[in-house]
């Protein structure tokens, strides 16, 4: 199976010895055959490529199988687990599956989002709770139930948004829901503390994504943006994995309850 790679990468063992449990670490379908990897599998990817053992959880079985393939060609072991993130007991039993699997759980990505709805009129209100099921309350559960099973000295990464810092799509269940996001990452971060658990939340900007080519192809006002990025470009989904992974890392042991935002500059300026 191929898949795109970054264009350089230098593993160091920034993980070497732990176990990660990825939630969304599949990539959307597409039909393009040079379709760019998503964020979850390049996630889970970069993990095992610096050493982690990486649980490989998706709605998806084929996505979840794939992403774990990946894994396991990079000489690391991955487990593909198959659970809807948004229903209580399927979250508590991916969490518990990864840790008798792996043997202990040292960390837990949270890579999971949907958009729907365009303005308040046309935004019912099953659009709302469903965007917000699955883009807030799901880590929310993931979080819930990962927090006492992960190693002291852990840490937890949420993927959001930069629609949760102003109003950028036509979603206001999106951005809301990538809002509450900054919040819930606060509150990890607070619950984990005393016992070294990090909490941090890296917030994407324009990705070239299978879902950022989506969203590209119906809202044109995205594909406008690329022109207003300080740096030039889309970022990719490998940059945002590089991102998760210092923030799981010992590297950033001293940084809990912040955002990373990787946008190329978009949103400051």
């Amino acid at each position: 199976m191929s898949e795109p790679r970054p264009a350089t990468t230098h593993p160091v063992g920034l993980l070497s010895g732990r176990n990660v449990l990825v939630i969304g670490a599949g990539t959307r379908p597409s039909d393009d055959p040079k379709a760019p990897v998503g964020n979850g599998r390049a996630v889970a990817v970069l993990a095992a490529r610096e050493g982690a053992s990486v649980a490989c959880a998706d709605v998806s079985p084929s996505a979840a199988a794939a992403t774990a393939a990946l894994v396991a060609d990079e000489e690391a072991r991955g487990l593909p687990l198959v659970g809807d993130a948004t229903d209580p007991a399927q979250s508590s039993a991916m969490v518990a599956e990864a840790v008798r699997e792996l043997g202990a759980l040292d960390a837990l990505v949270v890579n999971v989002g949907i958009g729907l709805g365009a303005g308040l009129a046309d935004t019912s209100p099953q659009q709302w709770e469903r965007v917000l099921s699955l883009n807030l309350s799901a880590p929310f559960l993931a979080a819930k139930y990962a927090l006492p099973a992960i190693a002291d000295k852990g840490s937890i990464v949420f993927v959001g948004s930069v629609a949760g810092l102003r109003a950028a799509t036509g979603s206001p269940a999106y951005d809301s829901s990538k809002a509450g996001l900054f919040g819930l990452t606060r509150h990890v971060a607070k619950e984990g503390g005393p016992r070294g658990i990090r909490a941090n939340l890296v917030v994407p900007g324009l990705i070239d994504t299978p879902m950022g080519r989506e969203a590209s192809a119906r809202r044109a006002s995205r594909s406008t943006s690329f022109n207003r990025i300080p740096l030039g470009r889309q970022g990719t989904a490998w940059e945002v994995a590089a991102a998760v992974t210092f923030l799981l890392s010992d590297r950033a042991s001293y940084i809990t309850g912040q955002s990373l935002v990787v946008d190329g500059g978009l949103n400051a300026v």
